[in-house]
């Protein structure tokens, strides 16, 4: 199962809205298949993984246990139900790390493996396999995309200068961490002040990766359409208070002011079918959320060697599990979760 686990996170970033699964096949304790779902829309992990035996092994299959780290699919989406090919296959065994909570599997893809015959073992390394697809049970168990706040700090806790002059805080290598961290998300969000002040292009430059979507909040409308985030790297979206349209790479979102900022823009995106945001500032954005408890983990970047004298506070979690700790040069890198893990 830990291979499945394995298998899966290559594809972190490429199959959202999808989970990320992986699969293996094993004969006598020896694999004999394996693979995972690489791209959203292409085929799922069991049938790569099956499609991988060898010709001159493809007898074994009947003979084999299936590994799997989500209950296999149902139901007929971009591809047909992954239970009728275990079942046509014949393979006698599956063993899945947790069910699956969308609407349409959610136990039935169990259940119609048991009906075939087939013996299922359930909750196998259930707790990690939840973890790696955290952004999927998120979103559909919660009605939510995953949020993650992330921020760099001085080593005295300012997240910009004064009167929000941009700061450049992190140093080279984390900037290309962080572009890693956007590569795995579907959508990042910054402020009307960040994307005003600190003008950024909200892309993976740094990494090889898919440039999320990017999301401003600009209530008003007021930004200025010179600013990096209109330009055609990654597709926008502009949730405000005014008009809803759409022109050229840029969607324009109304939402009605009836909730607090965070909840309307978590309606908002939701309705879009993102299902994580990272959220990368600033500070009084960050803090509406930390304030209204509607956050999943954190990821903080303290500069050891800089101080920043009258700037602006940065955001400050209560109550939060540290996950972890790691240190690149003169950063000191926090991750916290909101849950215990």
């Amino acid at each position: 199962m830990q291979r499945c686990l394995d298998l899966a996170q290559r594809a972190s970033g490429n199959v959202a809205p999808n989970p990320l699964v992986g699969a293996v096949l094993v004969h006598n304790n020896r694999i004999i298949g394996e693979g995972y779902h690489r791209q959203y829309g292409q085929a799922h992990a069991e049938v790569n993984c099956i499609a991988s035996v060898a010709a001159d092994q493809q007898h074994l299959v009947k003979e084999s246990t299936l590994y799997v780290s989500l209950e296999p699919c149902n139901h007929y989406g971009k591809t047909p139900p992954c239970t009728e090919l275990i079942i046509q296959q014949k393979i006698p065994r599956v063993v899945i790390a947790c069910t699956d909570p969308f609407e349409k599997v959610n136990g039935t893809g169990i259940e119609k493996l048991k009906a075939a015959g087939i013996d299922v073992q359930v909750q196998v390394m259930e707790k990690e396999a939840a973890w790696l697809n955290r952004r999927f049970f998120t979103f559909h168990t919660k009605q939510r995309p995953y949020i993650i706040l992330k921020w760099a700090q001085s080593n005295n806790a300012m997240i910009a200068g004064p009167n929000y002059r941009s700061v450049k805080i992190s140093n080279e290598i984390t900037d290309r961490l962080v572009h890693k961290w956007r590569s795995e998300e579907a959508a990042i969000m910054v402020g009307t002040n960040t994307a005003l002040y600190d003008d950024p292009s909200l892309t993976t430059r740094l990494w090889p990766g898919r440039n999320p979507v990017r999301v401003v909040l600009d209530a008003a409308l007021k930004l200025p359409s010179s600013l990096n985030i209109f330009n055609e790297a990654a597709p926008t979206i502009i949730l405000n208070t005014i008009r809803e349209s759409q022109e050229a790479n840029i969607h324009y979102i109304k939402y009605d002011g009836a909730n607090t900022i965070p909840v309307e823009l978590s309606k908002a995106l939701y309705k879009l079918k993102i299902n994580s945001v990272i959220i990368e500032g600033g500070t009084k954005l960050i803090n509406s959320y930390i304030e209204e408890g509607l956050w999943d983990e954190a990821r903080m970047i303290v500069n050891r060697e800089m101080l920043i004298t009258d700037g602006i506070k940065a955001p400050v979690i209560d109550s939060a599990a540290l996950l972890k700790k790691d240190q690149l040069l003169t950063d000191d890198i926090y991750y916290y979760s909101k849950y215990e893990y």
